[in-house]
């Protein structure tokens, strides 16, 4: 087994982070304890020439002081196949220039140990990867054909409908069976999006939470519930969603064993789930969080179990 000693994060830039929250912050935070070097970069800095994969890396320093929290040396450019391992985190959207990246990545993959693996990242959007899994999930279209969203929603009488590639809550809509907005709504998501929209049958459950489960190589590892606000349908903590501790029921453990050999195939080593009642509504790849939710509640502590296993697969 190899030694770990640089690791590079691609991310949305550190500056733009809330240190309370979010879970990049944690696992590299948990890499630097460790002794490993951090190396920071954002998706633009990303180039391939003469098969070999650069990007413009910062050496990167942390603190867990919130308004103080990193340092960056000054940018050199390197092959990123020198590194041990490279964290795909930036957020979505999952758009072209998110796919491109995979691509980019997959040429050092596994030779440079890239988590999650690029290629399965790219092959699993997560509100499609989920429908592998049908009768784990509630009713659900995925389509743009009005007429075919209309059927569903007078099947279903309330639906969420929302975008297929979009995160954060971000463009997510509750239609009542006599919501007369439905066909301005379509108007406008079929001018703001050329993909798919989702549709999915309402769950009331919502009102009680959206749990976020983390599983690390397959197996759970802690969970939160995310309480929507009173008055907005949207549980996601963007979206002002309250974390709340909780524990796994029966049925969310077998959906976890349900899931974890898939996650295993796929070189999927962090990962999180969106359960509502007895219903997984997501599988999230490129960068789920909740870990430090999840920490600050009593819960694992998740990166310290990430690195274990990352350690374990070099």
């Amino acid at each position: 087994m190899a030694k770990i000693k640089n690791v590079a994060v691609q991310m949305d830039h550190m500056s733009t982070i809330s240190i309370a929250g979010d879970s990049t912050f944690a696992m590299s935070l948990e890499a630097q304890n460790r002794g490993y070097r951090l190396f920071h970069y954002t998706p633009d800095r990303l180039s391939l020439r003469d098969g070999k994969v650069y990007a413009a890396v910062e050496p990167m320093e942390l603190r867990d002081v919130k308004g103080d929290h990193y340092t960056l040396g000054a940018p050199e450019r390197v092959d990123l196949s020198t590194m041990d391992v490279v964290l795909l985190r930036q957020d979505p959207p999952f758009d072209m220039s998110y796919i491109t990246s995979t691509h980019l990545l997959e040429r050092i993959h596994p030779r440079t140990l890239v988590v999650n693996d690029p290629a399965w990242v790219r092959n699993s959007p997560e509100k499609i990867f989920v429908t592998e899994f049908a009768d784990l999930m509630p009713a659900t279209l995925i389509t743009r054909d009005p007429a075919e969203i209309r059927r569903f929603r007078e099947e279903m009488g309330d639906m969420i409908l929302k975008p297929l590639y979009g995160n954060g809550g971000a463009g997510v809509f509750h239609s009542t069976k006599d919501d007369r907005n439905l066909s301005s709504l379509l108007e406008m998501f079929g001018q703001m999006f050329r993909e798919p929209f989702i549709a999915q049958q309402y769950l009331p459950d919502v009102r009680k939470g959206d749990k976020r489960i983390l599983l690390v190589d397959g197996e759970p590892v802690g969970a939160i519930n995310r309480v929507p606000a009173e008055h907005d349908a949207r549980s996601n903590m963007h979206a002002g969603g309250r974390p709340e501790p909780t524990e796994l029921t029966a049925r969310e453990k077998e959906i976890c064993t349900r899931i974890g050999p898939a996650l295993r195939e796929r070189g999927f080593l962090f990962v999180g789930i969106d359960v509502i009642g007895d219903y997984m509504t997501e599988i999230n790849v490129t960068s789920p969080t909740g870990i430090r939710e999840v920490r600050k509640f009593g819960g694992a502590d998740i990166s310290a179990l990430l690195w274990d296993a990352i350690e374990s697969k070099r």
